[in-house]
């Protein structure tokens, strides 16, 4: 246990059970990785999260904390709705929901603390995901819960002089709880009411028998934080920091503190510090990942999975090739064989489905990219349309036994009709089974600058002119920024103010600011998708996941790309005015992809409108590489990016002058031709 030693010779457990992190959108500051390592730091054994009504963070957490040898406690800070969650009456603020605590003592706690925090979004949501007294009881088995803060519904009693009120309602949550798993929650941040109310909680204690539990409201990592804490309120709520006015965490006093500062605090109540540690060691949830959760695919009678895709393969086989030769056949085998061993099987019959049924109903759909183009299966099936044999694709690049992961097909459908198949899709497996996924907007390096700088009330011309000095490459950080741009160090180290500027800047970059609806991510899911992970809403009322689409794939649930592809709408629609005003039928299955003239025409950087050749430097570069024929287009793309970019000179030299090509040894030479001599395409071999 985490025993620290107290100033008076005291022996000190504690555990942090009431912490918000940066999942507490703009309202925490408390970094995930800096608040696990204090934590160790500290010496204490456990720590919970507990955001405000969300669960966002707590699979990032879970993989810190145990990384660090901490015990991860998962929980949250939901809102409880005085009556029913289903009413949306209007009222003043501090009569629309209470808050309360709940941990997950086990994995039938965490499960059943998904299933009240997805109702809280998904039912319940009215300024806030709020949930009720009935979802308390329907899914309390395995939580514990604690009080809350001032916001509590017993504190808050208590606060009004209302103290049979507050009775009442701890008792009522004992009741749905159980004995021993509801706590009374003591807090002291130097707030007057606190040191009011928790005289109030002790006598509570004793009359009810319910324990007490002692807590500091964790929104920052560090004391230092406070400042930095409260430029990000102002964020949230669009102040100033010298406004008046505003919402603010008063008295510096809610970074994760140590034991020893805890038990300074609550003296008086020892069994309150260690209740901490043995609420701490009661809780204990293991989260598997890597184990996949692929729905089953209803095959026609008489069929198994197993026996559906084989028909279709070897069906679509003698469509696609004549004839059928041995190397064909042992190829298809081969893979389909790889899928069933993998347990992918369901997957493909998913994905051919879905595609089926978007061509059935004259809905564009791209022709493939990516990995999954190297699959005969997939070429079988109709996903894609690119023949793997004949651009000596590597089935490999895209599911590989020794590297197992979830196979990754990104399909494009035409922009104006995506919406139809995932309305399908929802229809044919259940609207609790499919779930867009949520995506977190940051504070990102120029924008935190800026936001902190509006926040400071600086002159914005000044702010802006250090954003811009920050370089626009991917990934980009203060720290980088000040590294690559002497004048930024320069200004950092001589201007006071932009000193201070860009302090507080890095303490918040990073921080998730938003969340949206991610572009094309789809779940779906063998059960209710919050029998897996919990929901969330997006701003325009969907429903979506509360974890990123990475971590969905950890957790071994289905993710489609459902992408919307302007340029498939243009091509059908050029498709459709051919034949309506000109009477010409366009089959774009068989096409010339060789065709002189539109070599001609991409050589000569007449490139507008054509996917992925529209920039300047690709219509510079296209001019210098006169492509002679798809393959030359293919390397183009592949070379245009950077690391590749180096070889392009190598690339034209070549093929250009192609007797100038020297290969190291005669077993490249099979491997390398097709790309004069230089290693294009990662991890495939050309032969």
């Amino acid at each position: 246990m985490a025993e620290r030693i107290g100033e008076e010779g005291m022996s000190v457990n504690f555990a942090h059970l009431h912490v918000h992190t940066e999942y507490s959108l703009l309202d925490g500051s408390n970094k995930i990785k800096e608040y696990v390592a204090r934590v160790k730091e500290l010496g204490m054994n456990s720590a919970a999260i507990t955001d405000h009504g969300v669960m966002f963070g707590c699979i990032d957490f879970y993989r810190a904390a145990k990384e660090a040898g901490i015990n991860p406690i998962i929980g949250c800070e939901v809102y409880v709705a005085p009556g029913s969650r289903f009413d949306k009456e209007q009222g003043n603020a501090s009569e629309r929901y209470y808050h309360l605590v709940l941990l997950a003592e086990n994995n039938t706690g965490y499960g059943n603390l998904m299933k009240i925090v997805s109702r809280g979004f998904t039912e319940g949501f009215y300024y806030k995901p709020r949930v009720d007294l009935d979802l308390l009881r329907r899914y309390h088995e395995g939580i514990i819960g604690l009080s809350a803060c001032l916001a509590g519904e017993v504190s808050r009693n208590l606060v009004r002089g209302l103290y049979e009120e507050g009775k009442k309602a701890a008792l009522r949550y004992l009741d749905i709880f159980g004995e021993g798993n509801f706590f009374l929650e003591l807090q002291d941040h130097g707030i007057p009411e606190q040191r009011m109310v928790n005289p109030l909680l002790l006598r509570m204690s004793r009359e009810t028998g319910i324990p007490l539990v002692a807590t500091n409201d964790v929104h920052y990592t560090y004391k230092e934080d406070v400042v930095p804490h409260d430029i990000l309120l102002c964020l949230q709520t669009g102040k100033k920091i010298d406004d008046e006015d505003r919402m603010r965490y008063e008295g510096g006093q809610y970074f994760v503190k140590s034991p020893e500062e805890m038990e300074e605090l609550f003296s008086y109540a020892p069994e309150a510090l260690e209740n901490t540690q043995k609420i701490a060691d009661r809780c204990h949830v293991e989260i598997e990942f890597g184990v996949t959760k692929l729905p089953k695919f209803d095959v026609p009678d008489g069929y198994t999975a197993w026996e559906y895709l084989n028909k279709l393969c070897f069906e679509g086989l003698k469509e696609r090739y004549q004839p059928v030769t041995a190397e064909l056949e042992e190829r298809l085998n081969y893979e389909l064989n790889t899928i069933r061993e993998m347990g992918y099987v369901d997957y493909f019959l998913i994905v051919w489905d879905f595609i089926r049924y978007a061509r059935d109903h004259d809905i564009m759909v791209g022709p493939g990219r990516g990995s999954a183009a190297g699959s005969l299966v997939s070429y079988t099936l109709g996903i894609t349309k690119l023949d793997p044999i004949r651009y000596n694709l590597l089935f490999e690049r895209f599911l590989n036994p020794e590297r197992v992961s979830m196979p990754d097909i990104d399909i494009d459908f035409c922009f104006e009709r995506r919406q139809e198949v995932i309305d399908y899709v929802v229809r044919k497996y259940g609207k609790d089974r499919v779930v867009q996924i949520v995506t977190f907007g940051t504070l990102a390096a120029r924008g935190v600058i800026r936001d902190v700088g509006r926040v400071l009330d600086m002159p914005y011309s000044a702010v802006d002119a250090i954003a811009k000095m920050v370089p626009t490459e991917l990934n980009m950080t203060i720290d980088k920024a000040l590294q690559m741009n002497p004048q930024l160090r320069k200004t950092y180290e001589e201007d006071d103010q932009v000193h201070y500027l860009i302090d507080m800047a890095k303490r918040l970059e990073g921080l998730p600011r938003h969340t949206s609806m991610h572009a094309a991510g789809v779940v779906i899911s063998q059960k209710a998708v919050d029998e897996y992970v919990p929901l969330s809403r997006a701003s325009d009322g969907s429903i979506t996941t509360q974890f990123t689409m990475t971590t969905l794939e950890e957790l071994g649930l289905l993710k489609m790309d459902f992408l919307g592809l302007r340029t498939l709408t243009v091509i059908q629609n050029a498709v459709k005015m051919a034949q309506k005003n000109n009477g010409i039928t366009l089959d774009l299955d068989h096409v010339d992809y060789n065709d002189p003239k539109v070599m001609q025409m991409i050589g000569a950087g007449r490139t507008e409108g054509v996917f992925q050749l529209e920039s300047a430097g690709f219509k510079s570069f296209m001019k210098e590489l006169k492509p002679q024929n798809l393959e030359d287009i293919i390397a183009g793309i592949s070379l245009y990016r950077p690391g590749p970019m180096d070889f392009i000179p190598q690339y034209i030299k070549g093929k250009n002058h192609p007797e100038e090509i020297v290969y190291d040894c005669p077993q490249l030479k099979p491997i390398l031709e097709s790309t004069y001599g230089c290693i294009v395409y990662q991890g495939a071999t050309r032969s």
